[in-house]
């Protein structure tokens, strides 16, 4: 359990660092409560809106990792970047309930 934990305490420190450190785009506002927004995409990068319960899921932790360990905590978006292929990311949030 604390294990757990401490994931979660982490995936929210990466957000919170990674929303902190982009400049905000117009569309910043149009987030509704609850969600975040997030690129993904190899190539073009597409935007989606990921429901904040995510960060507990570890699937998704690891997506966090991922992008940390590829972009730092400067995402060249200016917001958080995952760093996989919208294919992959669709399936993930799929079966983790996101959409």
């Amino acid at each position: 359990m604390a294990i757990r934990m401490s994931r979660i305490i982490q995936a929210r420190k990466i957000l919170r660092r990674s929303l902190s450190n982009g400049s905000r785009t117009p569309t910043y506002t149009d987030i509704p409560k609850g969600y975040f927004a997030i690129y993904v995409g190899e190539q073009e990068k597409k935007r989606h809106m990921v429901p904040a319960s995510l960060l507990s899921e570890p699937l998704f932790q690891d997506l966090l990792h991922q992008a940390q360990e590829e972009f730092g905590y400067n995402h060249p978006m200016g917001a958080l970047t995952i760093p996989c292929s919208e294919d992959v990311f669709t399936d993930i949030a799929s079966r983790l309930g996101a959409f």
